[in-house]
């Protein structure tokens, strides 16, 4: 079947894709074909996302406000996929030539309240860390309050970070270490197995029955079911394993690009603790941190889908209650993810997928926060509006 895009909106996909193709060729002159390919990679992140809708805001406020869980299987599916990969690499890809590590951090007061803050802050912002992305790159207005101010929240953390590292945590604890690949995989999977099947049970006290799957309409145009976002996502996990080396993350660009604002700024963040370990991406080209060149591709990639989608359609006119809830939301986003050592893709996703510990207590906490955060929705009259994911 011929691809068939809107008149209008032909000129914002082959923007998006050329923006993608120059940001490539940009990270290759800046730190070579593994780079360039980490912006690849971004791409079809953004497409991806976008295409399925794929919120983990949505799917944690759906399984409370709606009692329906699709959004939480795709996520467990998307997990379970990507950690068939990444455990064995962990564990071995240094003897096949794909030497791969994960992100096993420290779970203590500070990354609790920091995922608990997090948490509040998606529901208010309408989107976690990849949502915000998605969402912005797509042409949501709304969302581009929430990724600066989700930005400055980033970069504010940095400047007491090392004050919040001196209170107690437990530490760090490797699933792979421990049980080794196969377990680490089995136990993961049974976890998640017996989620997936409360969510089932409370779907079908709810209504009686389990939504019927979605479909997926088209691959270029959307919208794709949520498994089929998941499978294409768990690709995107793996092929950062693969090229990177290591899990895919998001935030950690965000204090970057913020901390480089202020130094331009005059603001001396290169004294500040955090940064004093971090010169290097402080002073040097952004094109070089592989995070930041694949959130540029993350925002393209969805904005060329949401052209594809004909639904790039930026509206500018906002109320004074969702840039309010903008901002709050993206502040303790960001703020919150410096705690806890990322969002729900580096430090949720990217923790069980390395078969870290720190993963499983981030969801709770995390999850903690979320309900906190839709219950803080509804009494702002949020939810009859479509505020993002």
């Amino acid at each position: 079947m011929a691809l068939t895009v809107p008149r209008s909106q032909g000129g914002i996909a082959a923007l998006a894709g050329s923006a993608l193709v120059l940001v490539a060729l940009a990270a290759y002159g800046a730190a070579g074909p593994r780079q360039a390919a980490a912006v690849l990679i971004g791409g079809l992140a953004g497409l991806s996302l976008y295409h399925a809708a794929f919120g983990f805001t949505s799917a944690w406020r759906y399984i409370v406000t709606q009692r329906r869980g699709a959004g939480l299987r795709a996520q467990f599916v998307l997990i379970l996929l990507t950690s068939a990969v990444s455990f064995p690499l962990i564990a071995w890809g240094h003897v096949l030539g794909w030497p791969a590590i994960g992100y096993v951090f420290p779970f203590g007061i500070a990354a609790a309240l920091g995922a608990f803050l997090f948490g509040v802050g998606m529901q208010l912002g309408g989107g976690c860390g990849s949502g915000t992305l998605y969402t912005a790159g797509g042409g949501s207005t709304r969302m581009m309050i929430t990724l600066a101010a989700f930005i400055l929240g980033s970069v504010a953390a940095t400047a007491h970070l090392h004050l919040w590292n001196r209170l107690p945590k437990l530490p760090p604890v490797s699933l792979i270490g421990e049980f080794g690949p196969h377990g680490a995989f089995l136990l993961t999977a049974l976890v998640l197995g017996a989620l997936a099947l409360a969510t089932i049970r409370i779907e079908r006290r709810a209504h009686g029955n389990v939504a019927p799957p979605a479909r997926t309409v088209s691959f270029m145009t959307g919208p794709w079911s949520p498994m089929a976002g998941a499978v294409m996502l768990a690709v995107v996990g793996i092929a950062t394993f693969v090229v990177v080396g290591r899990p895919w993350g998001i935030t950690s660009a965000f204090a970057l690009w913020g901390a480089k604002v202020f130094h331009v700024l005059g603001v001396p963040v290169d004294t500040w603790p955090y940064w004093t370990w971090q010169r290097g991406a402080l002073e040097g080209s952004v094109f070089r941190d592989t995070t930041s060149v694949m959130d540029f591709g993350i925002m393209l990639g969805a904005m060329g889908a949401a052209a594809l989608a004909g639904r790039f359609v930026p509206i500018w006119h906002l109320g004074l209650r969702d840039i309010l809830t903008a901002v709050a939301g993206g502040l303790l986003m960001g703020y919150g993810a410096r705690l806890a050592y990322g969002c729900n893709i580096g430090a949720y996703l990217g923790g069980l997928v390395s078969g870290s510990l720190h993963g499983w207590l981030w969801l709770v906490f995390g999850f903690l926060g979320s309900l906190a955060g839709t219950r803080l929705r509804l009494t702002l009259g949020m939810d009859g509006r479509n505020t993002g994911s």
